[in-house]
């Protein structure tokens, strides 16, 4: 897939002031800091779609951008260790758990995971509400190029035989990298097929 065109919309705090249009949505959601805005800039070939921050936690609305005009990309906020208040923690869930259970329009969530890391239970707590809920997501290891190959094989690895002590199928699966444009190809293609598989031209 090339990106042609990529425009914000809106954004908002309410699932029922999302855009009210009937084109299929991919909405990338991870824990604070997993490098979601660097992925969705890097997807959309644009350097500043989504906003950069060094501070964890910056993305806190429902954002909704066009993609060539024929499907919506969706910045959700962020999970886990944002330096936020309580309140606001709050209404993140409410935002994030409302748009995954009642946005008709969703066609896949992507979960960011920095592949550096063990899994971690909250990733795997949110994977398992999806999976309990019906919610049709893939998993996207970041931060590909901060480890050798061989690292990185290993811990790919061993996050899918982590997965597999509870799956029986897993859902599936990028390994990428914003800066070295790592699966960029494969994760756009992905999101194709499926439009491709809705009649979206």
């Amino acid at each position: 897939m090339i990106i042609n065109t990529a425009e914000f919309v809106m954004s908002n705090t309410d699932v029922r002031r999302c855009p009210q249009s009937t084109l299929p949505e991919y909405a990338f959601i991870g824990r604070s800091n997993v490098g979601k805005s660097s992925l969705i800039n890097m997807l959309c070939n644009r350097s500043g779609i989504a906003k950069v921050s060094a501070t964890p936690g910056k993305t806190q609305l429902i954002n909704h951008f066009l993609i060539n005009k024929k499907w919506h990309l969706v910045d959700l906020p962020g999970y886990g260790y944002a330096r936020v208040s309580k309140g606001a923690k709050s209404l993140f869930h409410k935002m994030i758990t409302d748009y995954a259970l009642k946005r008709l329009q969703l066609t896949s969530l992507f979960v960011l995971v920095d592949i550096r890391h063990q899994p971690q239970a909250i990733d795997l707590d949110f994977m398992r509400f999806l999976g309990e809920n019906g919610v049709p997501f893939a998993i996207v290891f970041t931060k590909a190029d901060k480890l050798r190959p061989h690292e990185v094989e290993t811990n790919f690895a061993n996050y899918c035989n982590a997965l597999r002590e509870e799956w029986d199928e897993l859902p599936p699966t990028f390994v990428t990298s914003s800066d070295k444009r790592i699966g960029r190809e494969e994760l756009l293609n992905y999101i194709d097929e499926i439009n491709n598989s809705l009649s979206i031209n």
